[in-house]
């Protein structure tokens, strides 16, 4: 299942986003650390790379997220000229309190009295951008909510009389090239209710959990997750919990919804759903897929101008 999700505000947020980038001096992008590379918005290097802004990606939920891969992720975006990472949950105050001092480190000439910092705060739909604008404010100033697309305009708010910060819509992007990440969004909540079949997303979760955390779905639910599949482990879900439509039969949509909660909300524990090393392999995928594609549109068009040529010369 192919999802994309691009509603008309997110088209206007992204060209008021780039009127904004020429007056801004650094962007601050909040990723999912459960899933770093699928919830970065190539819309937003493509902004801020057109203007040479420097980028602190900020890892949010690391509370939800596998630390071990966070500590891949965090490695893998330094190495990106112009990025400085940084992993964190705005849970802890303390955590929240340093963004100050490393956004003004990657602006150093600003800062003053005389020239305010001025940040924009970037990102998908339900990263915790509106809930890390009232942590670093200590107050409620961005409306937060559990779905996605809360926030629909920017509003421009003073950090302190030297640093002012442009909070944005959620962002995605027009298409999705991988199918992965369209679905890894869905299981993260980054994607609207009603561009997505929760079951078919579940049973991708669970298929993903089987890989990579087995032991998790065991401890959770109860499951030999042995020669299962993804199907097999919402139907487990469903047994284990009892959940029957009249009749008998499995409530497969109430387990499908049990299970993304659950991973949603850390219930199950700390879960990545990518590593640099999954991410390039399914870069690699892809690449070979659209050259296959290519390769036979080629050959199909090549076909056609025969034909058509033979065409010609039988009249």
């Amino acid at each position: 299942m192919a999802i994309q999700w691009y509603p008309g505000h997110m088209n206007a947020a992204r060209k008021k986003a780039a009127e904004t980038m020429e007056n801004i001096d650094l962007v601050i992008e909040v990723v999912d650390a459960r899933l770093p590379q699928a919830s970065c918005n190539p819309l937003v290097d493509e902004l801020r790379l057109f203007r040479q802004r420097p980028c602190l990606k900020i890892l949010n939920k690391t509370d939800l997220a596998d630390p071990e891969a966070t500590k891949a992720w965090v490695a893998y975006f330094n190495a990106q000229e112009g990025v400085t990472a940084y992993a964190m949950t705005t849970k802890k105050p303390a955590e929240v309190a340093r963004i100050p001092d490393l956004a003004k480190s990657l602006a150093p000439h600003r800062g003053v009295p005389t020239k305010p910092l001025r940040i924009m705060i970037m990102g998908i739909p339900n990263v915790g951008k509106s809930t890390l604008m009232n942590a670093l404010l200590k107050k409620r100033v961005a409306k937060v909510g559990d779905e996605p697309a809360v926030t629909k305009m920017q509003q421009k708010l003073y950090l302190d009389k030297n640093t002012v910060l442009v909070d944005t819509p959620g962002m995605l992007w027009p298409k999705i090239a991988l199918e992965s990440d369209g679905l890894m969004l869905a299981a993260s909540h980054a994607i609207g209710s009603n561009a997505l079949i929760e079951e078919e997303v579940a049973v991708f979760l669970a298929e993903e959990l089987l890989r990579r955390y087995p032991k998790l779905l065991t401890e959770r639910y109860g499951l030999k997750t042995e020669e299962m599949d993804g199907i097999g482990v919402v139907e487990g879900i469903a047994a284990r919990r009892g959940f029957r439509q009249k009749g008998g039969d499995f409530d497969f949509e109430k387990a499908s919804h049990t299970l993304l909660i659950d991973y949603r909300s850390g219930a199950l524990g700390r879960i990545s759903l990518e590593t640099p090393e999954t991410r390039a392999a399914a870069l690699a995928t892809y690449a070979a897929e659209q050259a296959l594609k290519a390769e036979k549109a080629a050959a199909l068009a090549a076909e056609k101008a025969k034909a058509a040529a033979n065409g010609r010369r039988g009249t």
